[in-house]
């Protein structure tokens, strides 16, 4: 009996998620074709290079964001992570610094804010939600004392590191190509490493992975680690494209696509599900929607509405699928 139920536990918990997952896919299938048939501009080769780089840094980020969300958490600072540390390095190259130490300064600084994110959540047991959010705030903060410009220009000594952005590999842009490994990368990591196993009962009940010997709080750190990095990793491709780092990216709506592109693909902000291809049915589907509505010359409040609706009707659905117990409830939530 008890083996049945537990099967049966496990079949309830995948199902919705392969359904989810599989319905975004399948409408994501329509509205592309839809696209190449109706909409005029659509279905040519360069459009659709130009629609995977758009969204290949959202995909980037969004693998970082799936993976925290999956341990049932969430990193507000992402954007932050992904504006500040890749702006330190053109910053300390144009007053002169080496090249190999404006990065190891850079990466430094990655690393400890993300380690304070983790510490502060995992020890001093703050909400995920508003440790991020804070840490996030005080990181922009400090760019703006230390910088002074919002918009931070790649100087021409790091010209030999624009590969990042602007070259490409076997016709597709370098940051698609990017998210691609990335992509793998996660994969295997979650499916095949301790680490990727161990982050799953983390999400899915945090009390009971701390009793069967999962070291809950070191893992949490690890994971916010490894959220500042692939924000710094993105800031670094978003710099090389643009010839630029922005910093008052920070201040757009970035961070709500990030969030959207993980609930859309299926990943529960309930924790403990969801995995890579989540993240990226996500991220195809906002790319054509994003794509369409440019090619429709659609005005960027009216973007925000779609997306801002997109976002509720995921959550929304997520909550439906995937809905707190009295377990699941207890401690480690967003």
């Amino acid at each position: 009996m008890a083996g049945g139920s537990s099967t049966d536990k496990i079949s309830r918990t995948l199902t919705p998620h392969l359904s989810q997952q599989a319905v975004v896919s399948l409408l994501t299938a329509v509205l592309f074709v839809g696209f190449a048939i109706f909409l005029p501009g659509f279905f040519t080769l360069s459009n659709i290079i130009g629609l995977l780089q758009s969204v290949a840094t959202l995909g980037l980020l969004g693998l970082g964001m799936g993976v925290i969300v999956i341990a049932r958490g969430i990193d507000l600072s992402m954007i932050a992570t992904l504006a500040v540390p890749s702006a330190v390095v053109p910053n300390m190259v144009a007053q002169g610094y080496d090249i190999p130490v404006s990065f190891a300064a850079a990466l430094a600084l990655t690393v400890a804010f993300g380690a304070l994110n983790g510490w502060l959540i995992a020890y001093a047991e703050m909400t995920a939600l508003f440790a991020t959010l804070a840490t996030g705030l005080l990181l922009y903060g400090l760019s703006g004392v230390f910088f002074r410009i919002d918009v931070l220009p790649w100087p021409d000594a790091l010209r030999g590191w624009s590969w990042l952005g602007r070259s490409s590999l076997l016709g597709l842009p370098m940051p698609v190509v990017f998210f691609v490994l990335a992509t793998v990368g996660f994969f295997l990591l979650l499916n095949f490493t301790r680490f990727g196993r161990y982050v799953y009962p983390l999400g899915d009940n945090p009390q009971s992975a701390k009793v069967i010997g999962i070291p809950t709080r070191p893992l949490t750190v690890l994971l916010y680690i490894l959220s500042a990095l692939i924000g710094f990793f993105a800031g670094l491709v978003l710099a090389a494209v643009l010839n630029a780092m922005p910093v008052r990216v920070f201040a757009s709506t970035m961070i709500y696509d990030v969030i959207l592109v993980v609930v859309l693909g299926g990943i529960g902000l309930s924790g403990g599900r969801g995995g890579t291809m989540s993240v990226v049915v996500g991220t195809l589907m906002i790319g054509t929607l994003l794509n369409a509505m440019t090619l429709m010359d659609a005005s960027f409040d009216v973007q925000n509405l779609i997306k801002g609706t997109l976002l509720l009707m995921a959550i929304i659905l997520d909550s439906r699928l995937n809905p707190r117990n009295e377990e699941t409830a207890q401690q480690g939530d967003i």
